[in-house]
C-alpha cells in the first residue's frame, strides 16, 4: 500500500513536470511581436528577408511545434537551456549568476515573513477581540491590499532617494572591490530594500491564515484540559495552541512559493536587483525565448521540489495526515 502511494506520487509530480515544461515551451512562443527582429533590434545589422529566413532556421522556428517540443525536450535532457542571443551567453550561467541574489532575497523573505506572521497570529488570536487584536488584523488588512510593487515605490522613494539611508539599486556597489565583512556589509545593505518589500507584503499572509487556524485550535478540548493542568499560558499558547496551529503553514508553503516568485519579477526590477526577477523582465523585453524558457523551467523547478519536499516532511510533522493517493 505504501509504495503504491509512492508510484502514484511519483507519477502525479512526473506528469506535472511534462505539462508544466510544455507549457515553458509554449508560453514564449505566444508572446506578441517577431523573435528575429527582436533579437536584431539593437544592432546594425540589416535583417534583409535572406538573412531572416535563414536565422528562422537557425533557430529552429520554421520546422512544425511538435518537432520544436521534441528538439527542446532532448536539449533540456542534457542540460542544455539554449543560447541568449541578448547576453550572447549561455542561458545556464546567465540563471545560475542571478539564482543566487534570488534565493538570499527569497529565503531572508521567507524566514522573516514567517516568524513575524505567526507570532503576530498567534497574540493576536490569544486576545481576541481585545484592542491590540482590532488594531492588528486592521493594519494587515491595508497593507494586505497594498500591491509590493506600490510598497517598493514607496520604500524606494523615501528610504532610498530622499533619505538616502540605503542604496537604490543593485546588490553591490560597482568597482567597490571590497572584500570579507566589508563586502559582507555592502550585500545587506543593498538587500534591506528590496528584502523589507518582499516581507511587509508577505507578513499580512501568514498573519491572517495563522490568526484564523490559531481562533479555532483555542477552541479544542485539549487546551481547556491544558488549563486544568495548571500549565502557564505562555506554554499553552505556543506549546499545545500555536504547535496545532501552524501545520496549515506548512501546507501552504508550496503555493506561496510561487507567489513569492512572481512578486520578485517586480521588486527586482524596481530595486534592479541582479536576481531572476530582473533577468525575466530583460528576456521578456527582448523576446529572448532562450533565456525565458530556462528561467520558467528552473523556477518551475523550484517550486516543483518544494512540494515535494512539503509532501515528504508533511506526515512527519503531523502523523495523523494520511494523503488521499
Amino acid at each position: 500500500m505504501k509504495w503504491n502511494r509512492k508510484v502514484k506520487m511519483v507519477t502525479v509530480y512526473l506528469f506535472t513536470i511534462i505539462f508544466l515544461v510544455f507549457l515553458n515551451f509554449l508560453l514564449p512562443r505566444l508572446l506578441p511581436g517577431d523573435a528575429i527582429l527582436a533579437m536584431y533590434s539593437g544592432s546594425e545589422i540589416l535583417v534583409t528577408e535572406e538573412l531572416y529566413n535563414e536565422l528562422i532556421k537557425l533557430h529552429g522556428l520554421d520546422r512544425p511545434l511538435h518537432e520544436q517540443f521534441i528538439t527542446y525536450l532532448i536539449q533540456l535532457a542534457h542540460g542544455d537551456l539554449g543560447y541568449s542571443y541578448m547576453y550572447h551567453a549561455s542561458t545556464t550561467d546567465l540563471i545560475m549568476g542571478a539564482l543566487p541574489w534570488t534565493m538570499l532575497l527569497i529565503c531572508t523573505s521567507f524566514i522573516l515573513s514567517a516568524v513575524v506572521g505567526i507570532i503576530l497570529g498567534v497574540e493576536s488570536a490569544w486576545r481576541r477581540g481585545r484592542k491590540i487584536d482590532r488594531w492588528l488584523l486592521t493594519s494587515m488588512l491595508l497593507i494586505d491590499g497594498v500591491p509590493s510593487l506600490v510598497i517598493g515605490i514607496i520604500f524606494l522613494t523615501v528610504f532610498g532617494l530622499y533619505f538616502e539611508w540605503f542604496p537604490s539599486a543593485g546588490a553591490i556597489t560597482p568597482y567597490s572591490n571590497a572584500q570579507g565583512i566589508t563586502h559582507i556589509s555592502d550585500v545587506l545593505m543593498h538587500l534591506v530594500l528590496p528584502l523589507a518589500t518582499l516581507t511587509l507584503s508577505q507578513i499580512p499572509g501568514d498573519y491572517l491564515l495563522i490568526r484564523n487556524s490559531m481562533v479555532l485550535t483555542i477552541r479544542e478540548p485539549f487546551i481547556l484540559t491544558a488549563r486544568a493542568k495548571g500549565l502557564k499560558e505562555r506554554k499553552i499558547r505556543y506549546c499545545h495552541a500555536a504547535r496545532n496551529a501552524i501545520l496549515p503553514f506548512f501546507t501552504r508553503i508550496g503555493v506561496r512559493i510561487a507567489f513569492v516568485i512572481t512578486g520578485v519579477l517586480f521588486i527586482e526590477t524596481i530595486f534592479a536587483y541582479p536576481g531572476l526577477g530582473l533577468l525575466t523582465y530583460k528576456a521578456i523585453s527582448n523576446q529572448d525565448l532562450p533565456l525565458i524558457q530556462g528561467i520558467l523551467t528552473v523556477s518551475v523547478l523550484i517550486v516543483l521540489l518544494t512540494n515535494i519536499l512539503v509532501d515528504i516532511f508533511y506526515k512527519k510533522i503531523d502523523p495523523r495526515i494520511e494523503y488521499a493517493f
